[in-house]
This record gives C-alpha cells, structure tokens and sequence, in this order.
C-alpha cells in the first residue's frame, strides 16, 4: 500500500554530501561556526538533496484545515464556524498566511482536508481531499476510522508527491482548525510522554476555566489509549484530519528528498506521526520556530529539531514556517555564493598556516 511503500523509501541523508558540506563550511571565509545555525541547516540540506548549494526556487506552503467535533466541549474560544471562514480567508489572500508568504516568496496551497462546511473553489491554489465534515468527538470516542486514518495520511503523501513533479523543492506545513490544539496535545502527550497538563495550552486564547476543562479531556482521552497503540490506531482515535494529512506531507516530501519546514504546536503533532511511522523522515524536517503553546518545545524536543525563531507565535497557518522559509534559502545559498579562502586570498585560521 502507498503508506507502507513511503515508509520504506525513506533513506538516511547523504552522508557523502553531508562531509563534503562541513569541509566545505570550515573553508569559507569566516571563523568556524560564526554562522551558528545556519552552517548546520546547510549541511543539513545538503545531505537532503546531496547537493551543496541547492536552488530552493519553489517553496511552497501546504495549509491544511478540518474542523473538530471536541470542539463542542469549549475547549476554544472560537466557534467551529471560523474554520471555513478562514478557508475562504486564504483563498482571498487576506490571512497572516498569505501576507508572509509573499513577503517569503512562497507558493500557498490550500487543502480542505475535512472541514464542515465545503469550499466551493476552483481556484489554482484550492485542492479539496474531504475526509468527512470534522473528525468525531475525541472526548466521548474515536475522531474516525482506521480507513480515514490511513487516507489523511495516503493523500498528504499524494499532495507531497504532485507538489514535487510540479516543481516544488522545499514544503512547508501550515493549518488551520478550530480545536485542533487540542487533538495536537493529545498526540504529543502520547508520543513525547508527557503529562497533559504539561502539553495542553490556551490555543485561542481560552480563560482558567476553560483550560482546566480542555487538559481534563487530554488527560481522559491518552488514558484509554493502549500503550503499545499502533500509529494508525492512535491518528484514528485522537488525531485530525488535518494532522494526518500533513503527516503524510513530510513522509512524501522524505520518500523525494525534499526539505519540510515545520511550523507550529499542530505540525510539530503531525511531525511526531512521521516519525512513529518512519524515524527517518524527521531528518528531512527542519523547526521554523517555538511558539507560546507549552507543548510545541515539548514536541520539538522530542523530535530532536532546533527551531530556527522563537516570536512567541501561537497563529498556526503556516506563519511561522513563511518566517522561516528566507532563513533557509539563504543557509542553502551560503556554500555557493560565499567565498573560500583560497579564492578571496584571505588568509586562515593561524593554527593552519
């Protein structure tokens, strides 16, 4: 099947690539480490790709939005309805989304993965793969079916692969869904260990009260979770369309060697999955930023990702991924365009001279 044959493409980076970048690195001309993060990003893209100075001319965002029955239970402090609204939003180019990926230079594409009203939308950047209208209440039962697992998942790995024949060479993850912090805490609290209180934030904004009910759900919903659940099993009880989805994002984006940009506390959940799935395709995934949602650090702990930014964002869409999205064009500029040097006739480091 299309998942299980993803997950088996899924190769190590290029460790050919990879020494070759860091010999390159310690011959340009600045002392060893001075770029701090982005000397390691662009060894890192380097053993993506297994070139050292790739082009990255087509990012492209992927938002994905479905909507949540636990929503039902207060656990935000916007009603379901903003979902499709906001869907239609990005279409018209009016979100934080749409502003930062011009400003970024990237591509948007906007997946209606199950929200409740439908999109009627012939628009280029529109690709409705409706998996129902919202997933089921997680608090009272499963959010959907081992079937609907497996297609969120098998359709973002579809996305990744159309994306890269069309010429994309960098995803990036974005969202959107009301409630969806709250299917996102339970998958990390699971996946990372952590308590639920330790995972569970204000999302939206919600009061004291409101987040004491919110964490209470989390805490009774990874309790009836089996331990030795099985990623499918565990996407299908306390998952989102939409997480599932991008999940299938990244395994697609590592089966074709392409760099992920991860964004917030959602796609950090959906980066988890990957990982449960396939290890090796958080290798592929770089961190754009730590938000304000507690368990976002907690996630990207756990996946071992370093974020690039920390602004304190907690928007989601994709923001924080079209902040980050320059960052990495330039560290994959750097080798080619820098000078070594040899070249610029400046002489190195004492200790080799």
């Amino acid at each position: 099947m299309l998942l299980e044959q993803t997950c088996a493409a899924i190769e190590p980076l290029d460790g050919g690539a990879i020494e070759r970048a860091r010999r390159h690195q310690a011959d340009l001309t600045k002392p060893h480490g001075a770029l701090g993060q982005l000397e390691a990003l662009s060894v890192q893209l380097a053993g993506i790709t297994s070139e050292l100075a790739p082009l990255l001319r087509q990012p492209t965002i992927v938002v994905a939005a479905a909507d949540h029955g636990v929503a039902a239970e207060g656990v935000s402090a916007y009603p379901a309805s903003v979902t499709a609204q906001m869907v239609a939003n990005f279409l018209a180019g009016g979100a934080a989304v749409n502003v930062l990926a011009r400003a970024a230079g990237a591509e948007l594409l906007i997946v209606d993965a199950g929200v409740l009203t439908p999109t009627a939308s012939d628009a280029p950047i529109f690709r409705a793969e409706r998996l129902g209208a919202g997933t089921g209440n997680l608090a009272h039962g499963p959010a959907m079916t081992i079937d609907q697992a497996r297609a969120a998942l098998e359709r973002g790995i579809a996305i990744a692969a159309d994306l890269a024949a069309g010429g994309a060479d960098l995803i990036a993850l974005g969202e959107m869904g009301i409630a969806n912090t709250t299917a996102a805490a339970c998958l990390t609290a699971f996946l990372a260990g952590a308590p639920a209180a330790s995972v569970t934030g204000r999302g939206t904004g919600i009061d004291d009260a409101h987040l004491r009910r919110k964490v209470a759900i989390v805490e009774r919903a990874v309790a009836r979770l089996d331990p030795a659940i099985e990623p499918l099993a565990l996407l299908a009880a306390v998952g989102g369309f939409e997480i599932g989805v991008l999940a299938g994002v990244v395994l697609g984006a590592a089966a074709r060697r392409l760099p992920v940009v991860v964004d917030g506390f959602i796609t950090s959940a959906a980066a988890l999955l990957a990982q449960r799935l396939a290890p090796l395709a958080i290798e592929f995934c770089i961190a754009a930023h730590v938000g304000a949602e507690p368990g976002h650090r907690i996630a990207l702990e756990r996946l071992g990702l370093r974020p690039l930014l920390a602004l304190e964002l907690r928007l989601g869409e994709g923001s924080g991924a079209a902040l980050a999205i320059p960052l990495v064009r330039a560290a994959a500029r750097i080798p080619g365009e820098m000078a070594t040097f040899g070249s610029a006739g400046v002489d190195g480091p004492a200790d080799e001279r």
